[in-house]
């Protein structure tokens, strides 16, 4: 870190010649004569500091949506959603003829593409009418990005961004409060995670749902949204390794409180029809030890035109453990109804694939004991198999993470040297362990098979698909921001000046527009999207796109890290190099941002060195 801070402390990068289409003018002057004079007059004089770094805060919520108040143009946030929509309503069709560009060799030619097979399902010949091309340029909304002209390539409709006024929007002031997001989740949610309730220790198999209620609780909460955890932990052993995990599940008694809501379940599985229920006492037959009654499950299925739902499922045998379970999701729903101004609850069951067959039990046991809104809200997000292979014995979550911690550690000492055993390098082992966990359990989509090789030595602090290695960039930002304060501090360069001083039009390089287009600007409908919980159309199975966000964090650190290879922040202090410094330092805050607020949602915080 200390070699990779003193190269961006020398002189200016190589700046690349801007493509011939289309020119880039600046919207800011390019001699701003307060700024020029205040910098080239500052020479070795203490400034007095504007704070610590850039401070750049990216809102989780955005506008753009159709149906909202107006904003003159120029104001608001753009948006990739916004821009596409408004692209797409230029030619006249519903349908969605425009891609936004996302690999760097395009992006040197164009930003958005109607392609040329699409034109020509849409339009008679291929042909688009002239008027509908001309009026791009001219499109202006809230969250519309400002374009250049429309081009005939021979793939298709191209179009380019301004991109210092792009920059300039994105990267300077934002306006006022964030508006709601579009499509969010309505009404509270409980995130039920059963992994919690067995008996046992927990397994990895168990840690998979655990991490990603966890995760969506966090992106949900980002969106404004309600959330309840479900059930509150009992076992030591299971809330020790969680909070190596940082994981925060709320911790409680174990449904000793929920005596009276137990023994209403019980008055209700007593008056469930005949050929539903019956409950133990006089003249019935006697049922097993423990067992308190009997659902037959397939005949309710049938009755109430359930689907989604296993055929296998017939006569459940009903337990006082099994109504303590239903108490504290009803509790949980009292609670989130009293505390919202919904009037409904959405309950999601987080459940590994094993034990689906259960939890759909336990479901089909509360709509049968308490026919209300709330239960006929139920879904099911289930998780794919996890597979360890050569595992000597079944292993535990404990094992699990202490096997992982010292395999991040032996590859901690082989790339730093032998490591300090103070609390601070414990403290970045364990962000590290627990961030190799998150994006070994979150990255792949939570319906497929996780293969966990246990034998695996090549853990390392710089594998791009790892958890590690995101936050091994992260670490980097921070030690190129604490480089340009302490040398701000030594007065051999300016305070950053506010973003309305700034000339976006220095950020000529490729590299930059890419770290703007493909993450900054899209990042909140990135959050939005793996938030969304969409209602199935039918059956009780729903999907969440949560693995986008170690996606997301994973590729920007790829592209970020080739960046920063390649370009010289902080250059030399000569004050017509100053421009540039300080757009790249408003943009790699920005970045920062990013960094800190996805590591977030996984409950993992930024590391300020590695």
């Amino acid at each position: 870190m200390a070699a990779a801070a003193a190269r961006h402390t020398g002189h200016g990068g190589h700046t690349p010649a801007p493509p011939t289409w289309p020119p880039r003018p600046s919207i800011l002057p390019v001699t701003n004569m307060a700024a020029r004079e205040r910098h080239a007059q500052h020479g070795g004089r203490q400034r007095e500091l504007r704070g610590r770094g850039v401070v750049m805060s990216l809102p989780v919520r955005h506008g753009g949506s159709a149906g909202r108040a107006p904003m003159e143009a120029g104001e608001g946030r753009p948006g990739v959603a916004a821009t596409l929509r408004a692209l797409n309503e230029a030619l006249g069709r519903p349908g969605a003829l425009w891609v936004k560009e996302s690999g760097a060799r395009n992006l040197r030619h164009r930003d958005f593409l109607a392609p040329r097979a699409a034109l020509g399902a849409a339009f008679p010949g291929g042909q688009v009418p002239p008027e509908a091309v001309s009026a791009v340029p001219s499109l202006r909304g809230p969250a519309v990005l400002p374009l250049w002209g429309c081009r005939d390539t021979p793939a298709g409709l191209a179009v380019q961004v301004r991109r210092p006024e792009a920059f300039q929007r994105l990267l300077g002031p934002l306006p006022g409060p964030a508006l709601p997001a579009a499509g969010a989740q309505e009404g509270p949610v409980v995130l039920h995670c059963s992994a919690l309730r067995g008996p046992g220790a927990l397994q990895p198999r168990h840690l998979r749902p655990v991490l990603l209620a966890d995760h969506l609780a966090q992106l949900l909460r980002a969106q404004g949204v309600g959330v309840r955890l479900v059930p509150a932990l009992t076992r030591e052993g299971s809330s020790e390794v969680l909070r190596q995990l940082r994981i925060d599940w709320p911790s409680g008694s174990g449904g000793s409180s929920f005596s009276e809501a137990v023994s209403a379940l019980k008055a209700a599985l007593g008056r469930a029809p005949s050929n539903t229920a019956c409950e133990q006492g006089p003249g019935t037959a006697t049922l097993p030890e423990g067992v308190i009654g009997k659902v037959h499950l397939k005949s309710f299925v049938e009755q109430q035109g359930l689907v989604g739902y296993d055929p296998n499922l017939d006569v459940l045998l009903v337990t006082e453990g099994m109504l303590r379970s239903l108490a504290e999701l009803q509790q949980a729903v009292q609670q989130c109804l009293a505390e919202g101004q919904s009037s409904c609850c959405s309950i999601i069951h987080v459940v590994n694939c094993e034990e689906e067959f259960q939890q759909q039990q336990l479901d089909l046991l509360w709509r049968i004991l308490d026919p209300g809104a709330h239960t006929a809200l139920q879904k099911h997000l289930v998780c794919g198999p996890v597979k360890v292979t050569n595992p000597s014995s079944p292993i535990r979550a404990d094992q699990y993470f202490q096997l992982r911690k010292r395999q991040m550690y032996e590859a901690s000492v082989m790339k730093y040297g032998e490591l300090a055993q103070d609390e601070a390098w414990r403290e970045v082992i364990d962000t590290l362990t627990a961030a190799a966990i998150r994006f070994e359990m979150l990255s792949t989509a939570h319906r497929s098979q996780i293969t966990l090789d246990l034998e695996n030595s090549s853990i390392s602090t710089k594998g791009t698909k790892s958890g590690a290695f995101v936050m091994y960039n992260c670490a980097r930002l921070a030690t190129l921001f604490d480089s340009f304060q302490r040398a701000v501090e030594r007065g051999t360069y300016p305070p950053l000046p506010p973003a309305s001083e700034l000339n976006f039009s220095c950020l000529r390089e490729e590299g930059e527009w890419l770290l703007l287009f493909n993450y900054l600007l899209p990042f909140p409908e990135v959050l939005e999207q793996a938030a969304q919980l969409p209602t199935p159309s039918k059956g009780i199975r729903i999907t969440a796109n949560t693995e986008t966000v170690c996606k997301f964090l994973i590729q920007l650190s790829m592209d970020f890290s080739s960046y920063y290879n390649r370009v010289h922040v902080l250059g030399e202090p000569f004050p017509h190099l100053f421009d540039q410094m300080f757009a790249r330092l408003r943009l790699l805050g920005a970045v920062r941002d990013v960094f800190h607020s996805a590591l977030a949602t996984l409950h993992l915080p930024p590391l300020s060195q590695i």
